[in-house]
């Protein structure tokens, strides 16, 4: 069994803590009278059964059902069950769950409490943590969302024994991208225990998920609505999001994919060293991620850049690397983007 951890969120839409190796069956202990369950039908499957005695909404799996529709299911079945001001919503499954059941929360009645238990590994180090909630809408990704930070996150690490090895992959994607961007000494344990974290190792795992976490924590802590800091947590996000929405990539594949890209932008604009973008491109590739792109077309890339969140006017804010555990946001116009693409894919 691994050790618990413990690592707080304070930020200004509320207080949240997160534990990690906490066991799902442990749920119980951090809810109360008026909690509700939402989960997929995957996730209710394989582990319906360790659920607290609460009332559930089982949601239809998969990012497409990511969707405002079912948000209104969510929504019925909290007025039906009677849900109050009072209540809590737990969110149980991996980030469309988590972002969905959060979503409604801090929609329904103006907002009301949350937890989550994700279970994945890629929602445990991003969905889970930071407050973001969202639901895809006309095409793209997470287009309507809010900050609202869970009360609690609870971070079992034996219920990623379940995962196929691609799910995994994506939850490693975004531990490499933490260290790449804010911690050297973390990335060098990413390195270190490479093997045992591919292996499952409890406490491996719960270490690294930690260290993850607690990197995050720090940044949505002092910049919890991406006014400046949290920026940097986008690394990688500006081509990978638009080549996720083609719906050909799972989130961590074109994450990494992106990370690669921008990797190799930072050198050819002078801020990184050619020797640690080949670092982080050759961890990337250690973790069973993809680094190189073929088959896109870059007009649709660019089209999705256009729409980019982190767009303002003609330019994207694109996060680059200074060294491995450094980064910084750099506008870079839309036409740039579209010349970096058609060279690095």
């Amino acid at each position: 069994m691994a050790e618990l951890r413990t690592t707080e969120i304070n930020a200004g839409t509320g207080f949240s803590r997160i534990f990690v190796g906490e066991s799902l069956d442990n749920l119980a202990r951090h809810c109360r009278k008026g909690t509700f369950l939402v989960t997929d039908q995957n996730v209710h499957r394989l582990y319906g059964g360790r659920f607290p005695d609460f009332p559930v909404k089982v949601l239809p799996a998969g990012e497409k059902n990511k969707t405002l529709a079912l948000v209104e299911q969510i929504y019925a079945f909290l007025m039906e069950q009677g849900a109050d001001r009072d209540c809590l919503v737990v969110g149980v499954g991996g980030g469309v769950v988590c972002d969905m059941a959060g979503f409604a929360a801090s929609t329904y009645l103006r907002g009301v409490s949350c937890g989550l238990c994700p279970t994945t590994l890629l929602a445990q180090v991003d969905a889970g943590v930071g407050g973001k909630t969202g639901v895809n809408f006309s095409g793209y990704k997470n287009m309507v969302g809010t900050f609202s930070q869970p009360e609690f996150v609870l971070c079992d690490p034996e219920v990623l024994s379940t995962l196929a090895p691609e799910d995994l992959a994506c939850g490693f994607a975004e531990m490499v991208k933490h260290g790449a961007i804010t911690d050297a000494a973390y990335f060098a344990r990413m390195e270190d225990l490479c093997q045992q974290a591919l292996e499952l190792d409890p406490e491996a795992v719960s270490e690294l998920v930690h260290g993850s976490v607690r990197i995050k924590a720090g940044v949505v802590s002092r910049d919890e609505r991406e006014g400046g800091l949290r920026r940097i947590l986008n690394f990688g996000h500006t081509f990978g999001h638009a080549l996720e929405k083609g719906g050909r990539l799972p989130h961590g594949f074109a994450v990494s994919m992106g990370m690669a890209a921008a990797a190799r932008l930072s050198v050819a604009r002078g801020l990184l060293r050619p020797q640690d973008a080949e670092r982080l491109i050759a961890l990337l590739r250690r973790y069973r991620l993809p680094v190189e792109i073929s088959g896109y077309d870059p007009s649709e890339l660019a089209d999705a850049l256009f729409r980019d969140k982190k767009r303002a006017g003609d330019a994207v804010r694109f996060v680059l690397l200074k060294e491995i555990g450094k980064a910084e946001v750099v506008p870079i116009s839309l036409a740039e983007l579209g010349r970096v693409a058609e060279k690095l894919y």
